[in-house]
Order: C-alpha cells, then structure tokens, then sequence
C-alpha cells in the first residue's frame, strides 16, 4: 500500500500524474522554464548565490529508452543530444555547461576536493581522475554535478563558509557512510562545523520500491545499531528486504552533527514516477541518466 497524495501535473495534451510521499510536508518544487522541467529545494532557493537544481526527464531532446533529458554520455544515446540536454538544462537552471564538474561514479565513497583547474571537467574537458562519487569545492562559479535513476543524491551547503558538496549515494555509498565523509571532508579542507551545514536527500528510489536481498540487508544491520534497524529495514519474509536509503542518509547526517532542521526531504520517488524520472529499477535497466547539481 502507497501512502501518496498526488499532484496531477498537466504537459502538453498528456495528463502526468505526480505521486508525492504524503508524509513529506515541504518536498521538493517543480519549475518549467523554457519547456525544461526541473526539482529544487525551497531551502537552498533561499540562499543568495547558490544556484542547484535536479534534472527530470521533460525538456530535453533524446530519443527512445533515453528520452528526453538524458545526461549519460554512457547509455547509448548521441553524444549531440546529450550535449544538447546538458545547454538546455543550465541554461533553465541558471548557470552554464562549462562550469560543470562532473564525478565519476563506482559507488566508492572517495571524495574529491574541486579547484580551479577542474573547470569543465566531464563536459567541456576530459576527467584526469577516477572513482570519484562525491564532490565539495570553495571557488566560486563552479557547479558541481552528479547523477542518478534511483541512488541517492546528498547535497551539502555551508553558506557561512561558501562551502558546497554533492555526493552519490547508492546502498554501498550508504553503507560506507559517503554522507559522513563528505561532511568530514568539509570540515577538513574549508573548516566547516556539521551544524551550520544545509543538507537535503534528493530524488530516489522509496522504501517501498527498493526490495534487496538477505546479503544487502545484512550489512546494514551491522553498519547500524540494533535500535536503528526498524528505521531502515522492513523484513518481508523469504530473505527479502524493504530498505529505506532516505532514513539510513539521514541517520549518516545526524551522526554527523547536521541539525535535523537543516536536512530536507525529496517527497518524490524515482521508481513511482518513471515518466517523470529515470529509475533503473522501474525500467529494468532501459533509461538514461538524471542529474543533480549545485554551485
């Protein structure tokens, strides 16, 4: 059983419907700008100078398994649609292709520190790095980018210090607490304190979609405490599992010292809502790539 209130959104002649989680108040908004559909947070719109934003599948131009707003250049589709997708969808969001940073994502939980020098890198110029799924940056007119369709997008905003992070966070990056490194490398690099840290979970797969096996549930049950574990796992009988990656993140947070008030919630599942959003899950594979991003 679904616990949804639903946003029935209209486009063009189709009727979409939006299954928001009812039991998130401020989830996140849509925005339509030059027939670009994209996500943000009410939180960090209301910071001066930061720009983020997180892709949809509406507005872009690929084809087929991969329509519309492709950002994979690894999926198959033309690299000219892609790029195409990448203008469309800085310029609605506001900022431009060629400040991009991109990852490089193995769900490892290395963190990369970004400088100057890695303007464009994954766009306008090739990665000299590797295995990296988490990014955080001081240099102003950077963004930072990461992508998705169904793991956890984790951004991070320290507006004191002008300090931002972005990390992927599938079950291994959960299990590895990639949350927590990223916060620790804020702290390290740039000073930051975890209680003056925005953070939010972006769009991904709910609880409710996100079956796994014995062997998966296993190794949460030892990275968290026995008191936490009916927070995050449902056991359905048979070595199935229900596992919540938004209540593991906000643990991670937690654990890490950002306030509870300073965490938003996506409200928005990929898997429930396949036309809206890629999920690898909901399309057993057959999708493109979404993206998040922040600077």
């Amino acid at each position: 059983m679904r616990f949804y209130t639903t946003y029935k959104e209209k486009r063009e002649d189709t009727d979409m419907e939006i299954h928001w989680r009812s039991e998130t108040e401020n989830h996140m908004k849509i925005h339509e700008t030059n027939g670009v559909t994209y996500l943000t947070f009410q939180a960090f719109e209301e910071l001066p100078g930061i720009v983020h934003g997180f892709s949809t599948r509406l507005g872009g131009v690929s084809r087929g398994d991969c329509a519309s707003m492709n950002l994979s250049f690894s999926r198959g589709d033309r690299e000219e649609d892609v790029r195409e997708n990448y203008r469309r969808l800085a310029a609605a969001v506001g900022f431009s292709p060629e400040q991009i940073v991109c990852s490089d994502q193995t769900h490892t939980t290395n963190v990369r520190v970004v400088t100057e020098a890695d303007r464009g890198k994954g766009f306008a110029a090739d990665r000299d790095y590797t295995d990296v799924d988490g990014l955080v940056t001081n240099v102003p007119g950077l963004v930072l980018a990461t992508f998705y369709a169904d793991c956890v997008p984790l951004y991070f905003v320290d507006p004191g210090k002008r300090v931002i992070g972005l990390s992927h966070s599938g079950w291994k990056g959960t299990v590895g607490r990639i949350g927590k490194v990223t916060v620790e490398t804020m702290q390290r690099e740039y000073g930051c304190r975890p209680e003056d840290i925005l953070a939010a979970i972006g769009p991904s797969i709910c609880q409710e979609c996100y079956e796994v096996s014995e062997d998966v549930a296993e190794q949460f049950m030892s990275a968290f405490p026995a008191s936490e574990h009916g927070k995050i796992l449902i056991n359905k009988g048979h070595g199935k599992y229900l596992l919540d990656l938004w209540a593991a993140n906000a643990l991670i947070f937690a654990e890490s010292g950002i306030l509870p008030a300073h965490i938003s919630y996506p409200g928005i599942c990929t898997c429930c809502n396949p036309d809206f959003l890629f999920s690898h899950r909901a399309s057993k594979g057959k999708r493109g790539n979404l993206g998040a991003f922040l600077g």
